[in-house]
């Protein structure tokens, strides 16, 4: 089945609104193994979106639809498709009684342009609204289908989980099973080496990207579960097979999710120095249910001072080899560990920007360090757009990454290692420095 997904709304056009609905949509019908063709945007006009319906329903089986369902005049979506698909629509009572109440409950009055909300199919059929006032609608001529949702994100998210989403597995008489695969690295590199094995059409798989990581879903359609399961974990060994320990983890919601999991499962504790992340990769971590297992010292180390005092970097490392640099990034992963008791430790120490960079260390140079049984292993990372919140996010990307190999017990990948007993020494540092200023 293909689909084309709709957003009716002058006000998205104008961009005073963010159209998340598309976004959730797409992933949904992916999910169902429905293959979306276009996403369009639509203004509030009817003889626009009666020649786009018109062109739309000739080039595929499906149309999704959001918004244009309210009882303003501008709302024209119901009346138009209805037009385009050869139904007509009539007074529901019991939907006008729904409305009347709904109103009622908060303390309001209904106009009389509230009525035509209560307008539905004759040929088709309404879609029960439980979440707000305005019924969706199906529509349904010479084997081409429409559904119309609100444009209010909660209400079509669960006007879709309770009906529409059913009603479409229904209609394709099989069962779905999907599997998420999370990846560390870039969307480019990552989707080159797959990238054959993405045009397969059952089961299908399609690739999300993140930051400094991204999302493969594998959907297989099948008679039952069982047998669904069964194709997509054949499907997904052939991306373990092909992406390796890049595949981190399936079906979690992030990177942090994993780290804590896997420092549960070894019995292993971890704390965090950070800089410039200010608290970021704490966060992250402490976002998941039972991290106090595991985690239980945050260091945020904004100034050279608090460096010093707090996870024992050498002030006179800092002077030789500036705040953002390898071997203050090791220095401040050995001098958490030590000052936490935790088995790991990872650091941060960069330039998020927009100002404070030279030539040596511009905007987006940051320094990681993870420490574990008195080895730090540093790691520089370089990101190249000057935007603050993207250093902050990749970076802390960057160190939960050093956190989860070593809970591993895994030697990083691009590090370079500074053991406790040689932070005093000159030579090892100016090596440990040398290895990323060139």
């Amino acid at each position: 089945m293909t689909a084309e997904i709709i957003s009716v709304g002058t006000e998205l056009l104008l961009g005073n609104i963010l159209n998340t609905n598309a976004q959730y949509l797409s992933r949904e019908l992916a999910d169902l193994g429905i293959t979306v063709q276009r996403e369009s945007t639509i203004g509030d006009n009817h003889g626009r979106l009666a020649d786009f319906v018109n062109e739309a329903r000739s080039r595929c089986d499906l149309l999704v639809f959001t918004g244009g369902l309210g009882p303003t005049a501008d709302d024209l979506t119901k009346e138009t498709v209805a037009a385009c698909f050869g139904d007509e629509l009539a007074f529901d009572e019991a939907e006008w009684d729904k409305i009347t109440s709904y109103f009622a409950r908060t303390g309001r009055e209904t106009t009389p342009n509230n009525r035509k909300q209560a307008m539905v199919p004759t040929k088709g059929h309404k879609i029960i609204n439980n979440h707000g006032t305005a019924p969706g609608a199906w529509f349904e001529q010479d084997g081409h289908c429409a559904v119309l949702m609100p444009g209010v994100p909660h209400e079509m998210k669960a006007m879709w989980t309770e009906s529409v989403r059913p009603l479409l597995m229904e209609r394709q008489n099989c069962t779905l099973h999907s599997v998420t695969l999370r990846v560390l690295g870039g969307e480019s590199d990552i989707e080159y080496k797959v990238r054959d094995l993405l045009e397969n059409p059952n089961p299908t798989a399609a690739i999300y990207c993140k930051t400094g990581e991204c999302e493969i879903r594998i959907t297989a359609r099948a008679r039952s579960d069982e047998d669904g399961e069964k194709m997509c974990r054949a499907y997904a060994k052939k991306f373990y097979d092909m992406l390796g320990d890049a595949v981190y983890d399936e079906d979690v919601a992030g990177l942090e999710e994993t780290v804590v999991h896997t420092l549960q499962e070894k019995g292993l504790t971890i704390a965090t120095a950070e800089s410039c992340t200010g608290g970021l990769i704490a966060q992250r971590l402490t976002s998941v249910s039972g991290s106090s297992e595991v985690f239980g010292y945050g260091f945020v180390t904004y100034w050279e001072q608090a460096k010093a005092k707090l996870v024992g970097v050498d002030p006179a490392v800092i002077e030789k080899y500036n705040v953002v640099s390898a071997p203050v990034a090791a220095q401040m992963a050995l001098g958490a560990a030590k000052a936490s008791g935790s088995d790991i430790a990872v650091s941060v120490t960069g330039v998020a920007g927009p100002t404070g960079g030279d030539e040596v260390r511009p905007v987006g140079t940051v320094y990681l360090g993870a420490a574990r049984d008195g080895v730090a292993c540093v790691k520089k990372l370089f990101v190249s757009r000057p935007d603050r919140a993207l250093v902050r996010a990749r970076a802390a990307q960057a160190a939960l990454e050093l956190a989860l190999r070593l809970a591993q017990g895994k030697v990083p990948a691009g590090t370079q290692a500074l053991t406790a007993a040689q932070q005093s020494d000159d030579e090892a540092l100016a090596a440990l420095d040398e290895a990323f200023v060139r």
